[in-house]
């Protein structure tokens, strides 16, 4: 998802705006509901600007989806060149900070490749598959 407010899947009309084209966001939706559905766990996708102190917007933004303890956002801001992901508290027990620290390092090589799509698919299927089923 793309924009100002954090969901768990693609299709608000803001995303219309943002760096994807449609065959991408198809991708993106998918990649989140596969993500979703293996672990039990919801993961979201934010991509924006994120305000100083970034970390703290990021959880800010964590905090205001449905069920952070269960959640996983990703928020990227491409002009910024930054990446956080915030794990709720029963979401870091099956993925823990190392992990995604990993699947971070992932997704920033292909960002660096001008891959932000696809970067964010493989992202999210490292972290499903550490998190395991539910």
């Amino acid at each position: 998802m793309t924009g100002g407010n954090p969901a768990a899947h693609v299709g608000t009309p803001e995303v219309l705006n943002g760096p994807f084209s449609t065959r991408q966001l198809l991708r993106l939706d998918e990649a989140l509901r596969l993500a979703d559905s293996s672990t039990g766990l919801t993961f979201s996708i934010y991509v924006g600007d994120l305000e100083e102190p970034v970390r703290s917007y990021a959880e800010k933004l964590h905090g205001h989806l449905a069920d952070p303890p269960h959640s996983v956002l990703v928020a990227l801001s491409p002009n910024q060149r930054l990446l956080e992901i915030v794990t709720g508290g029963e979401a870091r027990r099956r993925l823990p900070d190392r992990a995604a620290k990993l699947a971070a390092l992932s997704m920033a090589a292909a960002f660096g490749g001008g891959d932000l799509a696809g970067g964010l698919v493989s992202g999210l299927a490292q972290m499903a598959d550490h998190a395991g089923r539910h």
